[in-house]
This record gives structure tokens, C-alpha cells and sequence, in this order.
């Protein structure tokens, strides 16, 4: 399909990691006519603040970036949180859109949705084949019914809406909040304040072992600008790098970009969360598209700016 240059695109969660990538994006494909809605006007939990932008503001494209989103700490400490505002975002947006004549609307769920042993590299097809990872099963469940949600309203209404299926995600813009935030911006925070204040050893969750994929939040929305222009099913679909790497490696890459020069301490007693998890690409790359930007680099550029705005 033709997403005119002249078209009015809705970011739902324009300042979060997802979505200020695509608004970087967008803007660098001369798209102009971008909408946000500020969330000081716009509570996205709420029903009638989402009504009423929708009718205001009248979408012709919607990108739901908007979610509550954090690692294990994060998910095992506030799970009513995360079910609640997830459902209850996923609800409004989706629902207003299809009623406001929005004529596509682009929904991202997130690999960890997959079953905790679905078999690797995570084909579209594993969804709802098996048990959830205990420790995110309340945001895994919000996002299945985001996903069930869009593919309903296909089914019933007709209404353009698809489901992609991104990898761990990292960049600038990324959450680096210890106790909310993922392993690699986390990691980042912990070797930058070792590195300042001169520390020996710097302690990891978990054994280390566990193997993670990688995206930079950059290539994600070229993914997805790609998407929205390309793909049109009900069908969910995999972006991620191909490849994967453990904990304890990403560990000592970390290290080196930030120069600390202290030993690793790996707490077992920890949990890992998912043994491994990478995505099966060959879907996304039938159609055309694949990652560009490497790890060490796209590492490299997000710790610069860390640095930068860490304060």
C-alpha cells in the first residue's frame, strides 16, 4: 500500500523507546504530518481521553507503541500493573481507531510473549503452543489479547490492523532505571557507575547462560515503516537480527565499551527467565527486509548517548 507523504500518523507513545524511533523515522522519510498525543491530555487508560483525540485528531495510520514495559524485577514486582495498563491501553487505541476510520493500525507485541520452551529459533506458529515464562506472564497475556484483539477486528469488521513480533530491543531513548528497565541498558547503568566510582566487581543476575537476540530500536522502526507499506494479514510476524548471544558474553562486551576493568560476579540465585530466546527472521526476510546495524556498534552509539543524558 501507498502511506502518503501528506497522511496524518498517530504514535501512540511517541516518547518511549518504540516510538520516538519511529517518529525519527518517519520524519526522516518526510512524513510531517505526525500526531502525539501528550499524556497530560491524552491518558491512554482512559477511555474518553482516547475517544475524544481520536475524533479531534481523525488518524489515517496508527502506530500503538504505547505500553507499560520492564524486565524481571520490574514484571514479578507490579503484575497487576502491567496486565491492567496494557489491556486497558491496547483496548482504547484499538478500538477508537476502528471506529474513527483509521485505515491501518500497526499493533507490536514483543518475542517474550512466546511459550517459555517453544522451540528455537521462535517460529509465529509457536504462539499459545505451551506455558508462559513464569516471571512476565501478566504483560505476555496483555499483549496475546492485543494480538487476538487486532486479529478479531480483521475477522469481524474488516478493520487493516496487523501484529508484529519484535526481538529485545535497545538504542537511545531506552529505560535505564535499575529496578524497571531490561539486561542491556541495565548493564550499561551498572559498568558506567562502576567505571565512575572506581568499583572492583560489578554483580549480574543470574548464571549468565542464557542467550538473548538483540535489535537496535532503529532497525525496528525501519521494520516497521516496512511493514506497514508491505504486509497485510492477520497473521503475526518475527523482526529480529538472526542472531544471539548470552548473558555473559553481552556482559563482557558491555564491559569493554565502558572500560571498566573489574571482575564479573554472576548471582545464580537470580533468576534467568527464558533459557534462550531467538526468533525465526525467515518470514520478514522473504518479504524484503533484513537488520543493518550490528551489535558492538549499535552498543557503542547507545552508551554514547547514555553518557550524554544520563543526568
Amino acid at each position: 500500500m501507498i502511506l502518503e507523504k501528506k497522511a496524518k500518523i498517530y504514535i501512540a507513545g511517541h516518547k518511549g523507546l518504540v516510538g520516538s524511533a519511529i517518529v525519527r523515522k518517519l520524519q526522516s522519510e518526510g512524513y510531517k504530518n505526525l500526531l502525539f498525543g501528550e499524556r497530560k491530555k491524552t491518558d491512554l487508560t482512559r477511555q474518553g481521553d482516547v475517544e475524544y483525540f481520536f475524533r479531534k485528531e481523525k488518524p489515517d495510520y496508527v502506530f500503538l507503541a504505547a505500553a507499560k514495559v520492564g524486565g524481571i524485577l520490574a514484571n514479578n514486582s507490579y503484575p497487576a500493573d502491567f496486565i491492567r495498563d496494557n489491556l486497558l491501553i491496547q483496548n482504547n487505541v484499538i478500538e477508537s481507531a476502528y471506529k474513527n476510520n483509521v485505515k491501518k493500525l500497526l499493533f507490536p507485541g514483543s518475542s517474550c510473549i512466546y511459550p517459555k520452551h517453544a522451540p528455537q529459533p521462535l517460529k509465529e506458529s509457536s504462539l499459545l503452543s505451551g506455558p508462559l515464562e513464569p516471571t512476565n506472564e501478566w504483560y505476555a497475556i496483555a499483549k496475546i489479547a492485543g494480538i487476538k484483539m487486532c486479529q478479531a477486528y480483521r475477522k469481524q469488521y474488516g478493520f487493516n490492523a496487523i501484529s508484529v513480533m519484535p526481538t529485545n530491543l535497545y538504542g537511545p531513548g531506552d529505560n535505564f532505571d535499575l529496578e524497571t528497565s531490561h539486561v542491556l541498558p541495565a548493564l550499561m547503568r551498572k559498568f558506567h557507575e562502576a567505571v565512575e566510582k572506581g568499583a572492583k566487581e560489578v554483580t549480574i543476575w543470574g548464571t549468565g547462560n542464557p542467550r538473548r537476540e538483540f535489535l537496535h530500536v532503529d532497525d525496528l522502526a525501519d521494520a516497521l515503516l516496512f511493514l506497514m507499506k508491505n504486509y497485510e494479514s492477520e497473521k503475526i510476524i518475527n523482526v529480529g537480527t538472526g542472531s544471539d548471544i548470552s548473558i555473559r558474553e553481552l556482559a563482557q562486551l558491555v564491559k569493554n565499551i565502558t572500560g571498566f576493568q573489574g571482575n564479573l560476579i554472576f548471582d545464580s540465585a537470580k533468576p534467568d527467565g527464558t533459557p534462550k530466546k531467538l526468533l525465526d527472521n525467515s518470514y520478514i526476510s522473504s518479504l524484503g527486509w533484513q537488520a543493518k546495524i550490528p551489535l558492538k556498534e549499535g552498543i557503542k552509539s547507545t552508551y554514547d548517548w547514555y553518557r550524554q543524558n544520563c543526568n
